[in-house]
């Protein structure tokens, strides 16, 4: 009894209550954002589409139920990782789709002048998503959309011309090649929750091939118990940023698309990656055999990821084609 009552112990059991019952507050992953909010005037310019997500999905980031919490050291936001791990996900296509934006999407040709308001914004969205000060990753991620929202004022208004948006099929294809090496990525490290033996074919393919250093021919492959969870949000979150951008770019590209038939692909990989923001009714992320009584989850996504990647290959291939 006398333990119950120091006013000490009492303090710190309400504290640790409060700082729990804030986790669960801001352990929430975003609802999907709404296009039409991105193209609300009545004859959307190309690009405006694309533009718009790419500035609503830095928002969302920021100012979604907890704001931005990757950098935070303070607890309880210190303490959690499945939140800041989503966000790295969504960060590392926000990351994608501005160097396309800034490299491809901008410019007419090789030899063109890059965007000044998408030169300064590109910077901005590499900075250490942990840092927090000295600059603030917040910070420099909100000056960031802002240059982009000055790019999309320009390229909204019809009667000038100094801000432009391609979409060509060879544009469209560059980015897929950054998503698709982002999904294989992501796909090969689920996949690795449970052990695996893998044949090496960093050379497959090419008899000349040559690498730095030897590597053996079987690879033993296995994700870090700690870090199971971690790339499983990683995951959702980079397919909740990539629902949205393949959406945007169903109408910017919707003329290239339809020359090669290519909609239905664009769409089903989009039904594949709305499959992975599925609720999770486990308390935590399983790590179960293939085959046995509990759930894998890693696995599970694993398999989503890889489809909407086998799917994102084939759309290259129609885009290429002529």
């Amino acid at each position: 009894m006398s333990v119950i009552r120091n006013p000490f112990i009492i303090i710190l059991m309400v504290l640790l209550v409060l700082m729990l019952a804030v986790a669960f507050y801001f352990d929430h992953e975003p609802d999907f954002m709404s296009l039409e909010r991105s193209t609300d005037v009545q004859q959307p310019v190309i690009g405006v589409a694309t533009t718009s997500m790419l500035v609503q999905t830095v928002d969302t980031l920021l100012n979604k139920r907890g704001g931005y919490l990757s950098n935070d050291v303070t607890p309880p936001s210190v303490m959690m990782d499945n939140v800041p791990n989503w966000e790295f996900g969504v960060l590392q296509q926000v990351r994608d789709l501005a160097k396309s934006l800034r490299n491809d999407y901008s410019r007419s040709q090789t030899q063109s002048i890059p965007d000044e308001d998408l030169e300064l914004a590109e910077p901005k969205f590499n900075v250490d998503s942990d840092a927090w000060m000295f600059p603030s990753a917040e910070g420099e991620y909100k000056n960031g959309a802002d240059a982009v929202r000055k790019y999309l004022t320009r390229l909204q208004d019809t009667s000038k011309q100094d801000a432009q948006f391609y979409a060509r099929a060879d544009n469209l294809n560059e980015w897929l090649s950054l998503v698709e090496k982002r999904l294989g990525a992501l796909s090969l490290r689920l996949s690795q929750a449970r052990p695996q033996v893998r044949v090496n074919t960093d050379l497959a393919g090419d008899a000349n091939a040559q690498q730095s250093t030897s590597t053996a021919s079987e690879i033993v492959a296995r994700t870090s118990w700690f870090a199971i969870d971690d790339n499983f949000y990683e995951a959702r979150g980079t397919s909740w940023a990539l629902i949205h951008y393949l959406r945007a770019a169903e109408i910017d590209f919707k003329p290239v698309l339809e020359d090669k038939n290519a909609i239905p692909t664009l769409r089903q990989i989009i039904r594949e990656l709305e499959s992975t923001q599925q609720p999770i009714s486990s308390p935590m992320i399983l790590n179960g055999s293939g085959m046995g009584m509990f759930a894998n989850h890693s696995l599970v996504m694993s398999s989503y990821i890889s489809r909407a990647n086998s799917g994102i290959a084939q759309l290259r291939s129609l885009l290429a084609d002529g």
